[in-house]
This record gives C-alpha cells, structure tokens and sequence, in this order.
C-alpha cells in the first residue's frame, strides 16, 4: 500500500508512535524513526528491520527548526524523498491552573504544538519541491477538544495542533498536500497516571485483551490506531483533508467544524438589560452544555 513511500515519525520509541512507524513499515513504506531517547528509538528501527522493513533513527527532542529540518534531510539523503510526516512526539505536565509553572507550560507547548510547526514547515518546503503532493499526519486528543481537568498546557496545544491542522489543509490543497489530525485514545503510560487506568495499562502490557466494552467505547491498545494513520498516508486517501478524526478500540469517529450554535439579532445593538435577558434564557436557549470537572464524572 506504501511501496516507495518514505515517512517520518515524531515520538515513535514508545506507544502511539511506535505502533504508526511499525505499521507504515508493514506496509511498505521507508520510516524516519525519532525519539528523545535514543535506546528506544534504535530498538524501534530494529523491530522494523528485523521484520524486513526499512528505517533508521534520529534522536533529538522536537519542538526547534534544527531537529524538524534534520528530519526532511535524513528522510531524503537516506531513502531519496519524503512523502509523510507523523507529528506524535510530545511532553505531558499534569497541572492545576495553579499549579502549572512557567517551565511547566513552556515545555508541553513547545514540543507538542512548536514541534508540530516546525515538522509540519519542513516536510511541506520538502513537498513543494518535489512536487508531488503529500501527507500531514498530526496528533490531537479528546483534551484538545473537551475539557481535560489538570492538563491546561496539553489541552492548550493539542486544540491549537487541530485548529492548525484546518488552515494548513485550506492553505495546501492546490498542492495536493492533505492534511488531517488524527484524535487517538489508548492504553499508554501517558494515561496510565489518570485514576483507575494505572492498572489496566499494566495488565494490557502484560498481554491482556482490552475489556470489550472498553473497546466499543474506543478504548483499545496503540495497535488500534496505526491502520488510521496507514490510510491517511496512503494515495487512497487523497480525498480526505481537514479532519479531525477520532480513533481507538473499535471505534472510529469524525469531530465537527466548530460553528455557532445559536444567533440572535437586536436591530440597533445591544444594551447591558437586553444582554443579560437573552443569557437568562429567552429568547437564547441553545448553550452547550458546561463540561463536568472531572470528579464529577
């Protein structure tokens, strides 16, 4: 399905990213392998060549042009192009508002959110000159697009890498570049600290099956989003750009396009009493429902 097709994948030593450059290699594609740590991303490039599949690593964390950069030119000087870039890699700060520190915010954001611009800059430079089109494959989460209680920095950047994702797709389609986000759930060891999935996780690891309605709920191992993230690099989908795509166990869904959800008009503008009925529930009875904190679940 991706014979003679090269892809670079961020944060691919571990879970998530792991999975998507295994199955890219499956299915025959040359894989660009990065990790901040270097055992793990040599061990990822052995499993995909042992398998007889094609990759090598670059360790470097993302976030700065130098790395995004070093990317594209492994990709080429290595395997001749780029035709794919998977932008997983990111840090992960469970904090309060209160409680996040400057460092703390600095850091999520810039490796997910700054490290998605940065690779998605260099693979579309590396796009147009080839000439050929292309694949943007980012990375959002459920936190991105509901609330998340703890992770304002994560739900910060991950919304931000989706509404990114919709310009790209507007500004490359002429090129013939898709771009979409995929929105992945599953056990990991970046989930594995929430309440009550610490122990799922463990014994998910050790080789138990995801409880079946777990699954339904979408819910399921790493291995359940990488023919996602195969598809959307493959030629097949090249009718398929600017969407956020929600995937795991069982389960795949499409988010909507943020839109209004109700309108009222006042001839002449509005005065603070005309305001504050309209909030109180007449004519204006369309609020989303507030998110519930997470102890209240």
């Amino acid at each position: 399905m991706l014979d003679g097709r090269v892809a670079v994948v961020t944060g691919a030593g571990r879970g998530l990213g792991r999975s998507y450059a295994r199955a890219l290699a499956a299915a025959g594609a040359a894989v660009v392998v990065n990790d901040l740590d270097a055992d793990v991303a040599k061990a990822t490039v052995a499993e995909i060549t042992a398998a007889g599949g094609r990759a090598v690593a670059v360790v470097g964390s993302v976030g700065g042009s130098y790395l995004a950069d070093a990317l594209v030119r492994r990709a080429v000087g290595e395997f001749g192009r780029l035709d794919v870039m998977v932008t997983n890699a990111g840090a992960l700060r469970d904090r309060t508002l209160r409680n996040t520190s400057d460092d703390d915010f600095d850091l999520v954001v810039t490796s997910h959110l700054r490290g998605t611009f940065t690779c998605g800059r260099a693979a579309v430079r590396r796009f147009r000159e080839q000439g050929e089109g292309g694949r943007l494959i980012l990375v959002g989460s459920p936190a991105g697009q509901r609330a998340s209680f703890g992770q304002t920095a994560y739900s910060a950047s991950k919304g931000a890498i989706v509404a990114m994702m919709r310009t790209w797709a507007v500004e490359h389609a002429k090129i013939g570049v898709t771009v979409n986000a995929i929105v992945p759930t599953a056990l990991t060891r970046m989930v594995a600290t929430m309440p009550g999935l610490g122990e799922l996780v463990s014994r998910v690891d050790a080789g138990e099956p995801v409880p079946e309605p777990l699954r339904r709920q979408g819910l399921g191992t790493p291995d359940d989003v990488a023919p996602l993230v195969v598809y959307l690099a493959s030629a097949e989908s090249a009718h398929v750009t600017g969407q956020a795509i929600a995937v795991g166990g069982d389960r795949i869904a499409l988010w909507t396009h943020p839109g209004e959800v109700a309108e009222e008009l006042r001839p002449g503008g509005w005065t603070v009493p005309e305001v504050a009925r309209l909030f109180a529930g007449a004519p204006l009875q369309e609020f989303e429902p507030a998110p519930l904190a997470l102890e209240e679940v």
